[in-house]
């Protein structure tokens, strides 16, 4: 078989599977792998939009007396924090976009000129995949926008590898460098600490070009990660409601290959539950497997 039909195998095999794997597998370029793709046409079909996104921030600078335990008041403040960079990917996809600030702008602590593609994509985008999103990524990229005079971002569900790691995992630390490190992943990359972000903010140039690439690099170490826990996530935005089918699919990934098997109980109810086949994740079915008479029988426990 030519590499031309091993990529076709591949991709009909897995859709989803990354051009830059396949690539790697077969021994030939991305460009060839993307050029099949293309002649193949759309392998997966009414997929939601997953956004991979990261975001880096200028520290605020305010007047201290002490090293530690300080309370800053708003008259200590002397800039604000402000976005120097963000970083984004579509899931799957080997394109990862991403904008950084002009060293003036890093100085003055404004990030306009770099909110509107970000917004636009998380505009367009059905969930997001953010670390620590919930407490940051999300929360500050929605005060820039407001404050840039931005409408909100239309609806997407956030899925937070932070809290999901804290939920699941009992690791010495839930830092994204050293989940990936735990699991053998790729790491961040490496840079000069807390000294880069003093030269973004001190009108160094090229230490922002140096920020943008370790804001993308965080990127593809955080889809990585995302795709290793994603059958451990509890609560995962529910990908077969965005696909057009007839077939039942998994939660978590819309795989439609899945293994039924045991039951999952709940105080009143009894599901089948099923695991994928594709991603391993688990989970059941909607409807219970109890019958009506049963379920009139059953009693329950106060509430604790």
């Amino acid at each position: 078989m030519n590499k031309s039909g091993q990529i076709k195998a591949l991709i009909a095999d897995d859709p989803t599977r990354r051009n830059r794997l396949i690539a790697e597998v077969v021994g030939c370029t991305r460009r060839l792998v993307r050029s099949v793709r293309q002649e193949m046409g759309p392998q997966v079909k009414n997929m939601p939009k997953i956004l991979i996104f990261d975001i880096e921030t200028a520290p605020m600078e305010v007047y201290v007396w002490h090293l530690f335990k300080n309370v800053v008041m708003p008259g200590m403040v002397i800039k604000e924090r402000s976005m120097l960079s963000w970083a984004a990917k579509w899931l799957f996809e080997d394109k990862i976009m991403g904008e950084h600030v002009t060293a003036k702008e890093a100085n003055d602590r404004t990030d306009k000129s770099i909110l509107s593609e970000l917004w636009h994509l998380l505009n367009e985008a059905d969930i997001v995949v953010a670390h620590n999103g919930f407490s940051f990524d999300v929360k500050i990229s929605n005060a820039r926008f407001a404050l840039a005079g931005l409408n909100p971002p239309m609806p997407y569900r956030v899925i937070d590898t932070l809290s999901h790691s804290k939920r699941v995992f009992n690791f010495p630390s839930h830092k994204l460098d050293c989940l990936n490190g735990y699991f053998g992943l790729d790491m961040k990359m490496e840079h000069e600490g807390m000294t880069l972000w003093k030269k973004c903010v001190n009108w160094d140039g090229s230490a922002l070009d140096t920020m943008l690439k370790y804001n993308k690099r965080d990127v593809t170490i955080l889809e990585e990660f995302y795709l290793k826990i994603r059958p451990w996530m509890k609560g995962h935005p529910n990908v077969a409601l965005y696909i057009d089918t007839e077939e039942t699919l998994c939660t978590n990934c819309g795989n439609e290959d899945l293994t039924w098997g045991g039951y999952y109980f709940t105080p009143a109810g009894k599901y089948k539950s099923f695991r994928c086949d594709k991603c391993g994740a688990i989970g059941r079915s909607r409807i219970s497997d109890l019958d009506k008479e049963t379920r009139a029988r059953l009693l329950l426990s106060v509430a604790a």
